[in-house]
């Protein structure tokens, strides 16, 4: 190589250097804080990780902090100064959060998806949005109870004396029981009572070993120690998939709950602008379907369209099937259902 065309091509290389350093440079980190562990590793993997390949102008680093609650206790501990841009939790404590001036509303001018979002994704008084839904399921031990269940009533069978784990209110899951319970008693509202309910779920007592699966209502099952439990949809999926499994889940026929997870942007947070481009992409038909097959989370975007095989395990084609429990609503009677619950149905 000639000496001039030497010097030409360093001059390049360097030049190329400099410029790839500068755009390295100018990426803006976001901090994604959410819920730790499964949720974690499959949302990053499914959605975070193919946002920061499909730009280079933002990169969005997963935070795990834990529960709903410990991801509001973060938040106000760092108000003054917050470490996190955006956050995902349990819509009903977003309501805190955006009550304690937490949040920046997330609307159609953040993303043109929320226009798409389903209406039990979109809360009044919260300034996020849904994103994911998951809902009560009727869990099982595939191997010892065939046919699988499809009724709610099968909680109430004979022969099942100490065989069914039941996670009791103030567990969302055990406020969910009970809006189904009402409705299966011929109840009305919850709000104004459950008491139809509590009558009905006191008569179950009989058969359950714990009020307080530990260390969830899946391992009860999966370690033979019960036949039916009460869960949340996408982890029994994910757990019933794995090999060797007998842990079953339906959706039973008298219909279901929802349970919303949020997207907030926070407030005075450093990379807003850069979170609003995640969260709309986030919100987008891409990954809400990409989620949805990892995890079986129905998507929160009415426009997504899901593989037979993947909507089949989830409620995307049951909405009609899902009984209404605004967890603002439920949040206000939380305590009175506690009480009935510990008078009318621990207690027996």
């Amino acid at each position: 190589m000639k000496r001039g065309t030497l010097f030409t091509y360093i001059a390049s290389a360097v030049v190329g250097l400099g410029l790839f350093a500068g755009a390295a440079s100018a990426q803006t980190v976001v901090t994604l804080g959410g819920y730790g562990e499964l949720f974690a590793d499959q949302y990053k993997k499914a959605v975070v990780d193919a946002f920061n390949a499909s730009q280079t102008e933002v990169k969005v680093e997963y935070y795990a902090i834990g529960g709903s609650a410990q991801i509001l206790g973060t938040l106000r501990a760092q108000k003054a100064a917050p470490q996190v841009d955006a956050v995902i939790m349990d819509i009903g404590v977003a309501k805190a959060g955006t009550d304690e001036g937490l949040f920046d509303k997330v609307d159609e001018s953040v993303s043109k998806h929320v226009a798409d979002l389903y209406p039990q994704a979109r809360l009044d008084g919260v300034a996020g949005v849904g994103f994911t839904l998951d809902n009560v399921v009727l869990l099982y031990d595939k191997e010892k109870v065939t046919p699988a269940p499809d009724t709610w009533e099968a909680l109430w069978g004979k022969g099942l004396e100490r065989k069914v784990a039941i996670p009791a209110p103030p567990e969302i899951l055990g406020m969910s029981l009970t809006v189904i319970a009402e409705k299966m008693a011929g109840g009305g509202d919850f709000v104004t009572s459950t008491q139809k309910a509590i009558t009905k779920l006191g008569l179950l007592s009989g058969n359950v070993l714990t009020f307080e699966p530990k260390p969830d209502p899946y391992t009860p099952i999966m370690s033979k120690q019960a036949l039916l439990s009460v869960g949340w949809n996408a982890r029994a999926q994910y757990f019933s998939a794995q090999p060797g499994s007998n842990l079953g889940a339906v959706l039973p026929k008298e219909g279901s709950v929802f349970q919303v997870n949020s997207l907030n942007l926070v407030k005075g947070a450093k990379n807003t602008e850069a979170a609003k481009k995640f969260i709309d992409y986030a919100l987008g038909p891409e990954a809400q379907a990409a989620f949805a097959k990892a995890m079986f989370y129905a998507p929160a975007n009415s426009k997504v369209e899901l593989p037979d095989e993947v909507a089949s395990r989830t409620a995307a084609k049951s909405m009609d099937r899902m009984l209404p429990m605004n967890p603002l609503e439920a949040a206000k009677v939380r305590d009175r259902i506690l009480q009935e619950w510990r008078r009318g149905v621990i207690s027996r």
